[in-house]
């Protein structure tokens, strides 16, 4: 099976929290490899480009994704978002990601392993924290919702990016990462895990 390759991103709010070595640590204990990773003060442009509006499944998704936690809570969407459309909430909040994105410096990185997409989502846990399982990085280093994040009018400081499927995973790798920032080697445990 060829490896695979996904981007993972640290957000400010993993950064100056101090969580980048534990984090690295998890990915590495389950065998992946890290092939890139550079530090970076996330511009507008790059922000606009790895959350674009013309992805609208993805908009409409993380609007989705506040009305059913809403839901959950009893919170009424029109008294706290002026809407119910799941696509008009998700721009204000693909805007609050981007004003996060580039609130900070963030560590970019690529992981490649079989599976490594499913294996990052899995490690890494729901991206809203209140309904990640203990044990995944959300679960046991944030609490944060869609409720309390949006009364704060922010994104939900969730911690870092990963990429949802391989094909995000190809378009983000090449948006963030030259050809030459990634590199090839072989990892002490790869023959044992063959």
């Amino acid at each position: 099976m060829k490896p695979e390759r996904t981007l993972v991103v640290l957000k400010p709010d993993a950064v100056k929290r101090g969580l980048i070595g534990e984090i690295i640590t998890r990915f590495e204990r389950v065998g992946l490899k890290l092939v890139a990773c550079k530090m970076l003060q996330v511009s507008r442009e790059l922000a606009d480009k790895h959350y674009p509006l013309s992805r609208r499944e993805f908009i409409e998704g993380m609007g989705k994704k506040t009305l059913e936690n809403y839901k959950d809570m009893g919170v009424d969407p029109k008294k706290e978002m002026g809407t119910d459309d799941p696509y008009e909430i998700g721009k204000v909040i693909r805007e609050w990601l981007v004003e996060m994105i580039t609130s900070g410096p963030v560590l970019a990185m690529v992981w490649e392993g079989p599976h490594a997409v499913e294996l990052v989502r899995k490690i890494t846990g729901h991206t809203l924290p209140l309904k990640a399982e203990p044990g995944t990085i959300r679960g046991d280093f944030s609490f944060d919702s869609s409720y309390l994040a949006n009364a704060k009018k922010r994104a939900i400081k969730n911690l870092l990016h990963a990429s949802g499927d391989p094909e995000e995973a190809e378009y983000e790798i090449n948006l963030w990462f030259s050809k030459d920032e990634i590199h090839s080697y072989e990892r002490a445990e790869e023959k044992v895990m063959e």
